[in-house]
């Protein structure tokens, strides 16, 4: 109780924190400390007084007349960071070099482009070895975006927090929620004396998310503000440029997100935090999240999005060491669909733990065995690729727990899950298996010859969900004599109509009368959750 409580208080202070800030900023003022004296108001007056910690630049637009755009630098989406990795260790071939298209993805112009390249292929290795622990990274704690009203030149403000981390060259990675949708923008020129070199051209079309510029190293971990300019040479192409930058409808937020990556030799970890060194057990969930993304088939169902969360539910059980046996065999033995729901507070120390009896793991192996072999063929059928097999192979080595005694812990928890989303793989599957069966036979439920159940998908609304939808069925045919599955009520209600001249009577009608539950298993910040939502899958049919 005591670490609930402290993890509440945690939370609300956050939450009153990021309140704070936002009322701030419906009131105009600025993400800059209020000792600033570029600041008055919604309007930097001065764009080259920056404070006495800044670096210098004199390629800042001389202007008397700016806006700007600000916002603090955060991102919701769960495994943020692992992903962009996992993108990164992905860009590396058999080869040990980088696979073609990695240039494009990262804004990088060409080839002969050799510090930004040769960098890349850094990253790369490091990430594909699982070397992460090398890795350190640092986030802006305000950006801004100055735009000149009068010329239309651009700057970009980075206001930096104090970290011995900068004595380090880094990198300023600049990650993009989607690809880039309004055609190619051609070296974009990023100019500050905070890069090395100082003018870096970054080329940008429909398939870059990224972009990569080499910085330097400062003098001492002192508290910084970096200036870059950002132009084009095409007049054309400013309006594209800011719609790149400048994100929403209101235009009042900055699109990409930034953070500054170090490459640490070993043994300097006591000097520097590393932020980046997470539990094995959050990067098989990261790899479990990325999984799901793959393998499902990406249906768009016509019907709009509904929200599980307004649907009533048993309380949720914390899935860990204290679970009950019964429900973890009930679990592990069940065919039911599940729905995963990855939180963005998902910890980077997250340490899921099972205690699984001997004969109880000796079934989750057998069983995970065995729906390994079974995904790996619909993989194969569904010709879903090369790195969907390569994630499963990892998530195999991530669950893999000691044959012949208990290993109580993190892999029983890693392997259970792993379970139920392969589980939930294959029956996604065989749904549409059926389905596709069920357009082409005629004397199938669905085609209307006698009430059964068919299969009905919904769209779930929130896109941290997987898979986007859930198979809830329904019952669909006539009801007509003889009855095969039925009570005495809806014989004689049919008697009834049958023998009556123009009667009024309701027809006895297929619908559900058995239904299953739906898991959602929920994991956020320390915890995972397991909800069951009651009478939500529709599993026997009769006329009533």
């Amino acid at each position: 109780m005591l670490v609930f409580g402290i993890y509440f208080c945690g939370v609300l202070m956050l939450c009153w924190t990021q309140l704070c800030v936002a009322l701030q900023v419906s009131h105009g003022r600025q993400l800059i400390p209020a000792h600033d004296p570029t600041v008055t108001g919604n309007t930097l007056q001065s764009s080259h007084t920056m404070g006495s910690t800044e670096t210098g630049d004199s390629a800042e637009p001389k202007t008397s007349l700016t806006s700007t755009v600000s916002h603090l630098v955060g991102q919701s989406a769960p495994c943020f960071l692992d992903d962009i990795f996992a993108v990164m260790s992905e860009r590396l071939g058999d080869d040990d070099e980088l696979t073609n298209g990695s240039l494009t993805l990262f804004g990088i112009c060409t080839v002969s482009d050799n510090l930004s390249g040769s960098v890349l292929l850094e990253l790369a290795k490091k990430t594909s070895r699982n070397q992460r622990n090398g890795l350190e990274v640092l986030h802006p704690a305000g950006v801004f975006l100055v735009e000149d009203e009068e010329t239309g030149a651009l700057a970009l403000t980075f206001d930096l927090p104090q970290s011995p981390l900068l004595e380090l060259s880094p990198v300023l990675l600049l990650a993009f929620e989607s690809p880039f949708t309004g055609g190619n923008l051609d070296k974009i020129a990023f100019t500050s004396q905070s890069l090395q070199p100082n003018t870096q051209a970054v080329c940008i079309s429909g398939e870059t998310q990224y972009i990569l510029l080499t910085g330097k190293a400062s003098e001492g971990h002192i508290h910084q503000r970096w200036r870059i300019s950002v132009e084009t040479k095409s007049p054309d192409m400013k309006e594209s440029l800011k719609e790149l930058l400048i994100s929403g409808k209101s235009r009042s937020n900055i699109s990409p997100t930034p953070f500054l990556l170090f490459s640490t030799e070993r043994g300097t970890e006591s000097r520097y935090t590393n932020v980046l060194r997470s539990s094995q057990t959050f990067s098989f969930l990261c790899e479990l999240k990325r999984f799901l993304g793959d393998v499902l088939p990406q249906d768009h169902p016509e019907s709009p999005a509904l929200n599980l969360d307004s649907l009533q539910s048993l309380p949720p059980l914390k899935l860990g060491l204290a679970s009950s046996v019964n429900l973890l065999e009930g679990l592990i033995n069940s065919s039911a669909s599940t729905i995963f729901y990855f939180h963005s507070s998902i910890s980077h120390m997250h340490h899921g733990q099972l205690a699984l009896p001997f004969a109880l793991s000796e079934e989750l192996r057998w069983r995970l065995e065995q729906i390994v072999v079974q995904i790996m063929e619909v993989i194969r059928e569904e010709d879903r690729g090369l790195r969907v097999m390569k994630r499963l192979e990892r998530l195999k080595e991530l669950s893999a727990f000691p044959k012949l005694e208990v290993a109580a812990g993190e892999s029983q928890y890693r392997a259970f899950l792993l379970l139920k989303v392969l589980q939930t793989v294959g029956h996604t599957y065989e749904i549409r298996r059926r389905l596709r069966a069920n357009r082409a036979d005629p004397d199938s439920p669905e085609m209307g010859s006698n009430c059964g159940l068919i299969d009905l998908p919904v769209h779930l609304e929130k896109y941290l969900y997987a898979p986007t939808t859930a198979n809830i069925n329904n019952c669909h045919g006539p009801c007509k004599f003889p009855f095969y599955n039925t009570n005495n009520h809806a014989i004689l209600l049919q008697s009834h109509i049958d023998s009556t001249t123009n009667s009024q009577e309701r027809r006895p009608c297929c619908v559900p009368v058995a239904y299953d539950p739906l898991c959602v298993i929920s994991v956020h910040g320390s915890d995972t959750l397991i909800s069951l939502k009651q009478d939500i899958v529709a599993k026997e049919c009769q006329c009533r």
